[in-house]
């Protein structure tokens, strides 16, 4: 299939015909997730995006090396060159290990991100991991000029850069106007200009997380993790790389001055960014204190939240935007996407019960219009068109529904002419619903499997509390899942549960 796959490139601001270096392989690099906290709605819209960009990619044949980093070190406060590291805070604060925060985390995020069935990456590279690239990568970097020491930390020098190359290219950021409106910030003193950015942090005494290196027992820039693994594992030019708009300015436009510095050339062909997700207009995340986890949606225990939301109503829930608008969130957009996504398997469940009854319709389609071809084959045709046109999901979406429209006239009307259609229409949805889209089936089974993962989920913070002599909680949860009947039994081995009478 000649699929003419459009991508919209943030690099070139325009729809680009994909054409992957070395057909039919393509290689995928998202930036992946800080753990140091539970997942959020924030950090879903990524997974699912580009969970979506690889299915769809798989599907047409391609052999897709999807590369997903996991940050476990380096990611300062504020997202600045300066203060404590997010991880090494937190560990202090619980008088744990930092990779013990990082493990507990980073776990937590894949249980979420297998219940809204976002398929694992190729490779989950961990920046902690790849010290030894960073330091040489950093090296290349000052070799050719691009960067100095001061104390024993070593910054990139954009003002150099930008002598030769464009920084900003990306975002479309003016160096002249980072270097006027850029504060000084007490602590960076070290930096030629408040452009500039760490590639390496000498830590200071009380700093948990360090390595020795050429210029002081420190640690890695956060911008430099992604160039590094991006680089080591698809190598020095690749074809997509991806990730939310906010890491726009200044992560990946410090990651392509970072290429383009060491290696003499941009490591990437083609940059998506999804939108973000706004509650009351506002950006949804940590930093401002109205993010929604995604475990107080599958139990629907936050105050904005009227109700519990299944992992397949979020997940169609973002698919229902295209990943380049911003998406909003309130209880009346959840509401009606598990509306939506309940007529959708409705209709699939009426299509295959139509299949079941009717053996003789299982004959090549009917067309309904000689010029135009069959209802079917046209709906197949525009949900490839749509995903071709920058993985248009909401289009595809449309499609479906006008598809259950069509299953519903035959099962009312008893058009035996129209039956020969619903093989063709099963197939749409097998591949654009199920494959593609990665919406499960939300039969009896499936509940269940939610079920267990929530308790799984539940009984791991009962048992984080009790690690924690916090008795109160246990006991409420506990005493909770009593009221609905639910026994909670606990052993040397950890907790278990049964349904109770």
């Amino acid at each position: 299939m000649d699929a003419r796959l459009r991508l919209y490139n943030t690099l070139s601001r325009k729809k680009e015909l994909f054409e992957p270096l070395n057909p039919p392989f393509a290689g995928l690099y998202v930036c992946g997730p800080t753990v140091y906290g539970d997942p959020h709605l924030g950090h879903t819209r990524p997974a699912i995006t580009f969970d979506l960009v690889f299915r769809y990619l798989l599907h047409l044949g391609y052999k897709v090396r999807y590369v997903r980093n996991i940050t476990d070190v380096g990611h300062l406060e504020a997202d600045l060159d300066e203060g404590e590291d997010k991880i090494a805070k937190k560990a202090r604060i619980n008088q744990v290990e930092p990779m013990e925060i990082a493990q507990y985390y980073a776990d937590r995020y894949f249980t979420f991100m297998g219940a809204l069935n976002v398929k694992r990456p190729s490779i989950e590279p961990r920046a902690s991991g790849h010290i030894i690239e960073q330091i040489r990568m950093i090296q290349q970097i000052l070799d050719k000029g691009f960067a100095y020491i001061e104390n024993g930390s070593v910054y990139f020098d954009v003002k150099k850069y930008s002598e030769f190359f464009d920084y900003g290219k990306l975002s479309g950021r003016i160096l002249e106007d980072l270097m006027t409106n850029t504060r000084t910030l007490e602590g960076q003193e070290e930096k030629h200009n408040q452009a500039d950015f760490a590639l390496w942090k000498r830590a200071q005494p009380e700093h948990i997380m360090r390595w020795p290196s050429p210029w002081s027992d420190g640690f890695p820039g956060w911008h430099l993790e992604c160039s590094v693994m991006g680089v080591k594992y698809l190598g020095e030019t690749f074809d997509i790389h991806g990730g939310g708009m906010d890491l726009l300015f200044p992560h990946h436009e410090s990651e392509i001055a970072q290429c383009q510095a060491a290696l003499g050339h941009e490591s990437v062909k083609y940059w998506l960014h999804n939108n973000m997700i706004t509650i009351n207009g506002q950006k949804m995340g940590k930093s401002l204190g109205n993010f929604i986890t995604l475990e107080e949606f599958f139990t629907g225990s936050h105050k904005e939240l009227s109700q519990a939301y299944s992992p397949m109503t979020i997940r169609f829930f973002i698919l229902q935007a295209h990943y380049r608008s911003t998406l909003d969130f309130s209880n009346e957009a959840l509401q009606a996407a598990e509306k939506g996504l309940k007529k959708l398997l409705t209709g699939y469940e009426t299509l295959t019960r139509l299949i079941e009854a009717n053996p003789g319709c299982e004959q090549p389609a009917r067309p309904t219009d000689p010029e135009n071809g069959s209802t079917a084959s046209k709906l197949n045709e525009s949900c490839y068109a749509a995903m071709n046109d920058d993985f248009n999901s909401p289009i595809v979406i449309a499609n479906l529904f006008e598809a259950v429209r069509f299953i519903n006239a035959v099962n009312d009307n008893n058009d035996t002419g129209s039956l020969q259609e619903l093989p063709t229409l099963k197939n749409v949805f097998d591949v654009f619903l199920f494959e593609i889209l990665g919406i499960t089936k939300e039969t009896e089974d499936g509940q269940q499997l939610i079920v267990n993962g929530l308790m799984d989920l539940i009984l791991s913070i009962r048992q984080k509390s009790r690690i924690n002599k916090d008795w109160g909680t246990s006991d409420q949860i506990r005493d909770a899942l009593q009221k609905l009947h639910i026994a909670v039994k606990d052993g040397k081995e950890g907790s278990t549960w049964s349904p109770g009478n």
